[in-house]
């Protein structure tokens, strides 16, 4: 009874490295954020956008928040629903390298954000290759999507913007996709199933899913070249299985019909028109097989958590986001079962959305 005892006082040694890991990113992002504002205050005021101040309960509940999101992303790498491995997974000393190039873009980005230059993309870009609403610069970021300099630094921007949480939302997506696939097919041997993450970017989802699916054969789409570059240094190296990675519209794929068990998307279609994200889930519903998954991770809408109304609006005019508006307000649930998809759920997790839901059987 003593030694059991013994062994049960015993401290959780990896939650608590994983807890001081989330501190200490939690820590640097909001550092970061008070230094880059009060450096913009002094710089360029002009471009200092004009955001209600978050109340004190405000910001307790968001602190509260992203504590239950990292107590159930530890849970969850308990239940084995994912390696804890992942929650310590990151490129530190790329981002230790990069992280000037996060501050000698700022004054550009302030630029910007004064001029309301929203169209200022590389001249050499073939335009005709992309939708017009993609030709902007998302979050007034250099070259919008569209360079090797804009995907070099987009993971680290987006860790510091979340403070430190990216990967723990990212990862809100495995558990539902792991669920719904052992519904659909339970028989079916993982190196037979083919999952696309559309529009993957850097690929840091589908390395989250190739360490929660090993066998599985995936793929990733986007329209950016340059951040399929990027996936691939991050994805494509050492004795790992090759992901396949292709360039395309999500409105329309090069890919045939009926082809895929499962489809990831993630943190896209906040940055889609309205009409777009309908073009988007009818393509996925096309390329799904009979009773396949599809799981995308967005960002929280008005109605999710009414005490965060006041985040998102501030977003929007923090950040270059024309269709956020749109977004947090649109009807995803209806847009899924115009597409033709049944069985659907949504959960959220600090500021991200979950939907799953499956393609009808025919």
């Amino acid at each position: 009874m003593v030694e059991n005892f013994r062994f049960m006082a015993q401290p959780n040694l990896g939650k608590i490295a994983y807890q001081t890991l989330q501190q200490s990113k939690g820590i640097v992002g909001i550092v970061h954020k008070e230094v880059s504002t009060k450096l913009m205050e002094l710089v360029a005021p002009d471009a200092v956008p004009e955001t209600s101040i978050p109340s004190a309960d405000l910001l307790f509940e968001l602190r509260k928040s992203i504590k239950e999101l990292e107590e159930i992303d530890w849970q969850e790498a308990e239940q084995g629903i994912y390696p804890k491995s992942l929650l310590f997974e990151a490129p530190w000393i790329q981002w230790f390298f990069k992280y000037p190039l996060v501050w000698l873009d700022m004054p550009s980005t302030w630029l910007r954000r004064v001029k309301r230059n929203f169209q200022d993309i590389p001249v050499e870009i073939n335009k005709e290759k992309y939708p017009d609403y993609y030709l902007q610069n998302f979050h007034h970021q250099t070259d919008g999507y569209l360079s090797d300099h804009s995907a070099g630094i987009y993971d680290i921007q987006v860790e510091i913007l979340f403070n430190g949480t990216a990967d723990a939302m990212r990862r809100r997506v495995i558990s539902p996709l792991k669920k719904g696939l052992d519904s659909s097919f339970p028989n079916l041997n993982p190196s037979n199933l083919k999952l696309i993450d559309i529009a993957t970017g850097t690929g840091r989802t589908l390395q989250q899913i190739r360490s929660s699916i090993p066998k599985c054969d995936l793929i990733g789409l986007d329209l950016s070249s340059a951040y399929l570059k990027q996936a691939s240094k991050y994805l494509n190296h050492g004795e790992k299985d090759l992901v396949q990675l292709i360039q395309g519209n999500a409105e329309k794929t090069p890919l045939k019909g009926n082809t895929f068990h499962a489809i990831t998307c993630v943190f896209l279609f906040h940055e889609l028109p309205k009409e777009a994200r309908q073009n988007v889930l009818n393509e996925c519903y096309r390329i799904l097989k009979p009773n396949g998954i599809l799981v995308i991770a967005d960002s929280i809408q008005l109605n999710d958590i009414p005490n965060f109304i006041e985040v998102l609006e501030n977003f929007h005019k923090i950040f270059h986001e024309p269709y956020y508006k749109d977004y947090i307000k649109d009807d995803i649930n209806n847009k899924l079962e115009k597409a033709g998809f049944d069985s659907i759920k949504t959960d959220t997790f600090f500021m991200t959305k979950i939907w799953s839901a499956k393609k009808t059987e025919i």
